[in-house]
């Protein structure tokens, strides 16, 4: 059975992203890139709403990104993609499926079958909804020495209380702390 786990950045302040989608001010050096290669060796299924599926496809498909970070960008082009959306028309990015309808019906089906773990990346509405179904089974949060006086914060909109508990943590030199947690 696998695993759900959630992934993303956020500021000191809780914005995963700031004002007009904005995520320029994330950190992430060498040592973030390493720790993400060796996250997506694991080889899960990686989750994704439209608009994070959109902007990652646009980058880790190009050639800019293959030649700065060839070892990430071959693990992101290689993975299996679930991208949810009502709006899309098709995937266009590799090993990519569209899925329409019900998030929760289609990961609580995901969760069943035999295989590896899944991630949702970036995604905050993804993850919102996931989270208010009980469907998320960790949560790893990379929090950036940084504050904006604005954005989106993580979990928007969520109706129910979360109870979490801290299953690890590191430190990178940038001075992101990564934070695990699993539901209580």
């Amino acid at each position: 059975m696998g695993r759900v786990i959630a992934f993303n950045f956020v500021t000191l302040n809780g914005f995963f992203k700031g004002p007009g989608e904005d995520i320029s001010w994330h950190r992430h050096g060498a040592e973030e890139n390493e720790w993400g290669a060796e996250m997506l060796a694991s080889g899960g299924t990686l989750l994704f709403g439209r608009v994070t599926c959109e902007m990652m496809a646009g980058y880790w498909a190009s050639p800019e990104a293959i030649k700065a970070d060839p070892i990430v960008a071959e693990g992101m082009n290689k993975a299996d993609k679930v991208v949810f959306s009502r709006t899309l028309k098709k995937a266009e990015w590799s090993n990519t499926r569209l899925v329409k309808n019900d998030i929760g019906e289609e990961v609580r089906k995901m969760k069943q079958m035999p295989g590896k773990d899944m991630a949702v990346l970036g995604s905050g509405s993804v993850v919102t909804q996931l989270a208010e179904q009980g469907l998320i089974d960790g949560f790893q949060i990379m929090v950036d020495p940084v504050v904006l006086g604005d954005g989106t914060p993580l979990l928007k909109g969520i109706n129910r209380k979360l109870d979490l508990k801290l299953t690890g943590t590191k430190a990178f030199q940038s001075g992101v702390v990564l934070l695990s947690y699993q539901p209580g």
